[in-house]
């Protein structure tokens, strides 16, 4: 049976995605093994690398033991050195953790876990990407009404709008990356000195921390950060821009998923327990989820930026579970947002049909433009004024009402009243956004 944290009964949002095993407690124990592991193969000698390597299997460990121990020292790896040494035997035992303190062993793993989980979000980044590529190029001329603070504005394209939605998700992807290639080990011993290396015989203990670094896969930092949290934030802001940049994209999609508006639709929507007619837009909603809750995850990781000392007390505590939850909306997000992408319907008849809700009006500011070379600025503003509110009261387009005006004849009104028209440099700002790479 799965650990409590590992079930997600109230985390459909990254349950069975790819972030959730990378970041479950089993993952996280073998995590913790393998920087203990990596550390004696960085020290040796050999023979203790081997036989440490050999046992420092999951599978071997109780981990709920290990959590219920954890209590008495404040964290888990007081616990599994004690396991790790026995399992390890007497021969060898001695060289598990040598020098170390348990920040040491708990930050790398927590980078291991980070680096190991953020593999996945890319893939599924990429996956999102793509499609949203696929979608902009298609709809590049796609004509919608634009909308600012719920209104209808001047018309865009939907190519335009899924362009933009793309070039989030390659930002986001070019943050994640640019962490996870920074991710750092953590090696400094007791006050981030690596004295308790040299007492223990290693010549040059600043060249352990590149060696323990190379055992890993991680990058080696300049200094020990046990109080210097920089990674730990980097990845607090690329996780929480990931979730709000998908989380744009969801937004938008919730808004225009509406039965009333039904410009778009998710591909598979979801039940209703009470209503059979129902398909809801469910990644949308898990997405848009996510979004609500990063930032004031990243909050808490961004406070524990003010660690006092040379290694604080609940600092470096207060960062476990907020992070590994960051790292699961995330990576859930990521999931949703592209199977959301694959999926997405667009309905471009009703797109087009939403742009005469206005009665046409929704051209009003080229038809400004247009007119106030011909009548000079005053009268243009006085004319659309008046027809504008006679659209409404009579209920006709702006179109009917232009053409009887005497001022207007021989003015190619078609042209300047077709909302199609009228969607400025949008394709080529899609073209241009599509050459992003």
């Amino acid at each position: 049976m799965s650990s409590a944290d590992d079930d997600a009964l109230l985390g459909p949002g990254w349950a069975d995605c790819a972030a959730a095993s990378a970041t479950g407690d089993t993952a996280y124990l073998q995590a913790l093994l393998d920087a203990e592991a990596a550390l004696t193969r960085a020290q040796g000698p050999a023979a203790a690398g081997e036989a440490v390597t050999e046992a420092a299997d999951a599978a071997r460990f109780d981990v709920a033991s290990i959590a219920r121990r954890a209590r008495a020292g404040g964290n888990p790896v007081i616990p599994l050195v004690a396991d790790l040494t026995k399992a390890v035997g007497e021969e060898y035992g001695p060289f598990v953790h040598r020098g170390a303190t348990s920040q040491d062993i708990m930050d790398t793993a927590t980078m291991l876990v980070a680096h190991r989980a953020l593999d996945p979000l890319l893939a599924d980044l990429a996956r999102t990407e793509a499609a949203l590529a696929r979608l902009a190029a298609g709809h590049r001329d796609t004509a919608l009404p634009g909308r600012t603070l719920t209104q209808h504005a001047v018309p865009t394209t939907f190519g335009l709008k899924a362009a933009g939605w793309r070039s989030l998700v390659l930002d986001a992807r070019d943050r994640v990356i640019a962490v996870r290639e920074s991710l750092p080990v953590q090696l400094g011993g007791a006050a981030g000195t690596l004295a308790a290396f040299t007492a223990y015989g290693t010549e040059d203990a600043t060249a352990l921390v590149a060696a323990y670094a190379r055992e890993t896969g991680l990058a080696a930092p300049t200094l020990p950060w046990h109080t210097l949290r920089t990674p730990v934030a980097d990845l607090a802001g690329c996780l929480a821009f990931t979730a709000g940049a998908l989380g744009k994209i969801a937004a938008d999609v919730l808004t225009l998923s509406r039965t009333e508006i039904a410009e778009l639709a998710e591909g598979s929507g979801g039940g209703s327990s009470a209503m059979p007619h129902k398909a809801n837009p469910v990644r949308s909603t898990l997405i848009a989820a996510a979004a609500r809750r990063a930032p004031q995850l990243a909050a808490v990781l961004y406070g524990s930026l003010a660690a006092e000392d040379e290694r604080p007390a609940g600092a470096w505590h207060a960062e476990w579970e907020p992070l590994r939850e960051l790292l699961r909306l995330a990576g859930g997000a990521a999931r949703d947002a592209a199977e959301l992408t694959q999926g997405l319907r667009v309905n471009a008849d009703a797109m087009r049909a939403h742009l005469d809700l206005t009665h046409g009006l929704i051209v009003s500011e080229r038809l400004s433009a247009a007119l106030t070379p011909l009548l000079g600025r005053a009268r243009a503003k006085e004319l659309l004024t008046e027809l504008a509110r006679r659209t409404h009261t009579e209920d006709r387009s702006l179109a009917e009402l232009l053409v009887q005006e005497p001022e207007l004849t021989g003015i190619d009104l078609d042209d300047l009243t077709d909302p199609v028209r009228y969607t400025g440099s949008a394709a080529a700002l899609t073209d241009r956004a599509l050459e992003r790479r």
